[in-house]
């Protein structure tokens, strides 16, 4: 089969490999589409310890077409959106609840073979069946938005907050949709890029800027996301949190980002600093609200491309060009 490679740091390439064979409990699933993550970027740039070479695409959804002996729960024919995490259910984050932080933590498109390929295998556990009434391609938007929602368990988000969302790309939309759904009273998004910027307005928004400094809140937000991973959006974002406010980091930084704290400020003003690493008990809502169309696929997906442009279309994604990016195999 077809399948793109992360060769070595830095190097993608489409090449044939072997056709996977599911395990006992495992399906494999022939890929509709896969989308492309900041995630991938990392691993093409050697970070998250990836053994390389290895196949990515976390983000990806398709047919079952083929089960383990074990399988019962699903059949051939059935399209699913798959969960790409892999826990090892042992350790003592898996067993207090905490398995996104397992300490045998792996996924699935990112240290085992993933969805950037014509066929992949998953856990049967790891597969949301799709309703009848949503396109097998457009669920690669599933993964991310289980990611969303996973941020917005960590907010435990009041009715009435005033939210400020640095960034807005695939992720940044994705937190912007559920704020709005969430009982925020108002919704700012910031973002240096103006193409992705008047998406946001699109999808609607109480205010918009390339600045925080333009936006008529002086006195802060009582929710700040940071959904770039850039160290110049999260240091102005910790400085616009509100008294009793909250500041989440969800977008994913290099290893080596610094930003600098005021501990008195966090500690006079009872200011919450988190973060959200990945999925955690959130893929199946996930599921349940994309096929209740808290996304617009359509606005969502800017590009979807064929399997033999993957060095490209991480090249165009990390330009900054476009908004969710997806390869067709």
């Amino acid at each position: 089969m077809k399948a793109a490679v992360i060769e070595s740091v830095g190097k993608a390439v489409v090449m044939e490999v072997p056709d996977p064979t599911p395990g006992p409990r495992d399906v494999v699933v022939e890929v509709a589409a896969c989308g492309l993550c900041g995630t991938d970027l990392h691993i093409l740039q050697g970070e998250f310890a990836p053994t390389l070479p290895i196949v990515p695409g976390h983000e990806f959804a398709g047919t079952v077409v083929g089960v383990g002996a074990q399988v019962t729960e699903l059949s051939l024919g059935d399209r699913v959106a798959v969960d790409p995490s892999l826990y090892c259910h042992e350790c003592r984050y898996c067993r207090t609840g905490h398995n996104n932080l397992c300490e045998r933590w792996a996924a699935i498109g990112v240290t085992t073979a993933g969805g950037a390929a014509q066929y992949a295998v998953a856990p049967v556990a790891n597969c949301v069946r799709l309703p009848e009434h949503i396109r097998t391609q457009d669920a690669a938007l599933v993964e991310p938005l289980s990611c969303a929602v996973r941020g917005y368990d960590v907010l435990q988000s009041r009715l009435g907050a005033h939210v400020l969302i640095y960034g807005s790309g695939t992720m940044g939309l994705m937190m912007l949709e559920l704020a709005k759904r969430t009982g925020a009273a108002s919704v700012d998004v910031v973002d240096i890029n103006a193409q992705r910027l008047s998406t946001a307005q699109l999808l609607g928004v109480s205010g918009s800027a390339t600045n925080a400094d333009e936006l008529d809140r002086p006195q802060g937000w009582d929710l700040v996301v940071d959904a770039t991973g850039n160290a110049a959006a999260i240091q102005d974002g910790l400085d616009r949190v509100a008294k009793a406010g909250t500041f989440l980091q969800f977008g994913v930084a290099d290893y080596a980002t610094r930003v600098t704290i005021d501990p008195y400020r966090i500690y006079n003003q009872e200011i919450t600093i988190t973060g959200s690493m990945a999925v955690l008990h959130s893929f199946e809502r996930a599921a349940e609200l994309f096929a209740a169309g808290v996304l617009d696929p359509e606005i969502f997906i800017s590009d979807r491309l064929p399997l033999e442009n993957y060095p490209q279309a991480l090249e165009q994604f990390a330009s900054g060009v476009g908004r969710k990016i997806v390869v067709v195999p």
